[in-house]
């Protein structure tokens, strides 16, 4: 973890000075940055303020199938997730996009909402496909577990404090609570390929100069 910062909601104001704070403490990104995210608009926007085309934005492919199978009746909810699933795990750009044009047209003739949330974002879930390194990275950085996991191992240390008497001591907590869940952190699968993400992701951003 490199920084957290207190907010009521994902706005993105707090975030912009979250993710500036970081670059005053030298996070370098004029070589390109990969932001795994969920569909928040507010980080959203601060990424694209703060990092401009500089940053390649993965979408959480989770949270896009959940979205999607949540306009349709629970009893397709399953057969829905799996179709969505297999589209997403093809290997290539090109094999996945094709797949999830089929679903959409399918989706067209059934529920509209389904499919227009689909469409919504859509490009942005295949990042890691189009920088050819899903399935050496893909299982990690698809979606956003690792934060998610990581948010669930802060909310058992601290989840039952219901007042507090101060931010600063809200403050100390969460910290206390994010170092002692590093060493229960585990490397990213595919770590090896990381310097491989590293050049495409210089070959992405500087595409966009």
């Amino acid at each position: 973890m490199l920084g957290f910062t207190q907010a009521t909601t994902e706005n993105a104001r707090s975030i912009k000075e979250m993710l500036r704070d970081l670059i005053g403490r030298g996070l370098d990104f004029e070589d390109g940055i990969l932001c795994v995210v969920d569909g928040s608009k507010g980080l959203r926007k601060a990424i694209d303020e703060v990092f401009g085309s500089r940053a390649e934005v993965q979408r959480c492919q989770w949270h896009k199938r959940e979205n999607v199978v949540s306009y349709l009746p629970k009893a397709d909810q399953s057969k829905w997730r799996k179709k969505l699933q297999r589209a997403y795990r093809e290997p290539t750009y090109e094999a996945a996009k094709e797949r999830l044009a089929g679903l959409h047209a399918d989706l067209q003739q059934i529920n509209r909402k389904a499919a227009r949330s689909l469409q919504e974002g859509l490009e942005e879930t295949l990042t890691l496909h189009r920088l050819g390194l899903f399935e050496e990275l893909g299982r990690n950085l698809k979606t956003t577990n690792g934060i998610e996991n990581l948010m669930g191992q802060v909310q058992r240390r601290i989840g039952k404090v219901k007042r507090w008497h101060h931010s600063p001591q809200r403050h100390q907590w969460m910290a206390l609570a994010l170092l002692e869940s590093e060493s229960r952190m585990r490397r990213v699968s595919g770590y090896e390929d990381l310097p491989e993400l590293k050049k495409a992701l210089e070959e992405a951003t500087s595409d966009d100069d």
